[in-house]
């Protein structure tokens, strides 16, 4: 039983050294492909992804996602607002609580072993820590379930909506606020939120017979 249990000490010692090795490497590869991609910048481009990255830019798109679902779904749209609301609450909220309050992870403008390397616009930084991005989050959140409600009335809805979300989410590491794999976190938990709150909205259409066509 003894020997058992020094087996079981060293099996979970050597499992949590080699983690803490493929941990390590990764970050390292983390912060290499973000200070390449960061470090390919121009005064141009500085103008073009300063307004990539604001969220008062992209008004105009929600104002025409809005009017596409009321094209289709008419006093329905209300009902739908109601589950797009849902959607950025899940999403925000679950980026900051459930994983940059949890993980703490420097945002790579706050680390100070990259101080002088990193890219920024106008000293802006924002909050501290930085995994997962919420801009990444609530961009494919809204990509994934504006897409999915719309992509039977309009052919490229969805691919357009992924474009979309991958161009904003860029934006965070050209702007230095983000690692790439802020980016990745923030985009596969964003499209896990836009596909449950979907799937979540057809199942209530079916179960309180909300009349929502899709």
């Amino acid at each position: 039983m003894f020997s058992n249990f020094k087996v079981y000490t060293i099996c979970y010692i050597c499992f949590n050294l080699i983690f803490a090795i493929i941990l390590n490497d990764l970050i390292n590869i983390d912060i290499d492909i973000f200070l390449f991609l960061n470090g390919i910048h121009s005064p141009f481009f500085d103008v073009i992804f300063y307004w990539v990255t604001s969220k008062v830019f992209w008004i105009p798109l929600y104002l025409f996602l809005v009017f596409l679902v009321a094209k289709k779904h008419r006093w329905n749209t209300i009902k739908i607002g109601l589950f797009i609301g849902l959607v950025f609450l899940i999403s925000d909220r679950t980026s900051v609580v459930a994983f940059k309050d949890v993980f703490e992870r420097l945002r790579p403008c706050h680390n100070t072993e990259l101080m002088g390397l990193v890219h920024t616009l106008n000293g802006k930084c924002g909050g501290q820590f930085g995994f997962v991005s919420s801009h990444a989050t609530n961009s494919f959140a809204l990509a994934l379930f504006s897409g999915l409600l719309l992509r039977k009335s309009y052919k490229f809805i969805l691919s357009f909506m992924l474009l979309w979300a991958a161009l904003v989410s860029y934006s965070r590491v050209y702007v230095g606020v983000h690692y790439p794999g802020d980016i990745l976190g923030g985009a596969i938990l964003g499209s896990i939120v836009g596909i449950f709150v979907f799937w979540l909205m057809k199942y209530s259409n079916k179960r309180f017979n909300f009349n929502i066509n899709f």
